[in-house]
């Protein structure tokens, strides 16, 4: 039996939620939290009976006992954070966006290689949303047959945490990368495809007058070598509750969830209804993600390659539609 590993949290908002997942496995213990509002991180602590208040980041860093730094702080914190831990030998899970620039990826691809490919993964958690694991596994055996188009929205649907919170004042804050990165990563990861150029427009009608200044909408629209053709928007202005739709559309068989629930179509008959999918659409914690990034460090699967390497293919996805969206073109996607 080895020691524990020894965790530290970053950011105590949704970061709890981790610090939480963490505490729970025999395999952890929390060492430091860790919030730019010591109070908060002190709440946290109590509430949790465990960890100790960091007075800062580099404390974290410099204990050798943290083997784990879980992020979960403002999304232009995030590269300089992974890039700091992994230099210092850390395991990174990281709340997405991984970063937010082409060039803070490639920085952060080349500092884990030179840290030698130590375990790094963000939290793209529908990933571990029953329905979406079933849906994957369904999708890879071929039961809807060729995959032609992949639709997903992601509904924001709270405009105030953009107009009023830390949103607002980062510069060029991207909804693409703050929440439609969820169903770029869902489209990547269930058709086992990615897209090879990108489209998008954007528009920032509904905070029209607010102190938030980038787009709070974004339509983006990808290519295939298949021919596969993915639309993927990302809404943070609506008026709708929080909420994401995806449709998957087969040779075989149409895939819909949306706010009337996830089903399937099996015919063009008109008068027979899909049959509904009676799976969660959504993962029960924003932790849940946490317990298979353990065990992977435990099986001592650091280098997982292809799984850290999704995480940079759909991070380069999202930063081309950024991009796609200025020069009003397409855009080829570099992967790194």
């Amino acid at each position: 039996m080895r020691k524990p590993f020894g965790v530290a949290i970053c950011g105590l908002g949704i970061g709890e939620q981790h610090a939480r997942a963490f505490h729970a496995l025999p395999a952890c213990r929390l060492r430091w939290l860790y919030d730019l509002d010591t109070a908060r991180s002190r709440a946290a602590a109590d509430r949790l009976g465990a960890g100790t208040v960091a007075p800062d980041f580099p404390s974290i860093l410099s204990d050798p006992t943290v083997e784990i730094v879980s992020i979960a702080s403002f999304d232009d914190a995030h590269s300089d954070q992974v890039i700091k831990s992994l230099r210092a030998g850390k395991r990174v899970f990281v709340e997405k966006p991984l970063c937010r620039t082409f060039e803070e990826l490639r920085l952060i691809k080349q500092t884990w290689v030179a840290a030698g490919r130590m375990r790094l993964a963000s939290n793209l958690v529908l990933r571990a949303a029953p329905l979406y694991v079933w849906l994957r596994r369904a999708v890879q055996d071929g039961e809807f047959g060729e995959i032609y188009a992949f639709d997903g929205d992601y509904l924001y649907g709270r405009i105030e945490k953009i107009t009023q919170g830390w949103r607002k004042d980062v510069a060029n804050y991207s909804v693409m990368l703050g929440g439609g990165v969820h169903l770029v990563d869902l489209m990547v990861w269930i058709t086992g495809q990615k897209p090879e150029s990108v489209v998008a427009f954007g528009n920032r009608i509904c905070t029209a007058g607010t102190e938030f200044q980038p787009h709070d909408f974004v339509a983006a629209t990808f290519r295939f070598s298949s021919g596969l053709v993915g639309r993927i928007t990302a809404n943070f202005g609506c008026v709708h509750p929080h909420h994401h739709g995806v449709r998957i559309f087969g040779t075989k068989k149409t895939f819909i969830y949306d706010d009337q629930g996830p089903r399937v179509h099996d015919t063009r008959d008109p008068e027979k209804l899909p049959a509904r999918i009676d799976l969660a659409p959504l993962p029960a914690s924003k932790g849940d993600l946490i317990p298979g990034f353990v065990r992977g460090v435990l099986d001592g699967a650091n280098k997982a390659e292809a799984e850290t390497q999704h995480e940079f293919d759909v991070i380069s996805a999202c930063v081309a539609t950024d991009e796609a969206v200025v020069q009003g073109q397409p855009v080829a996607i570099r992967y790194l």
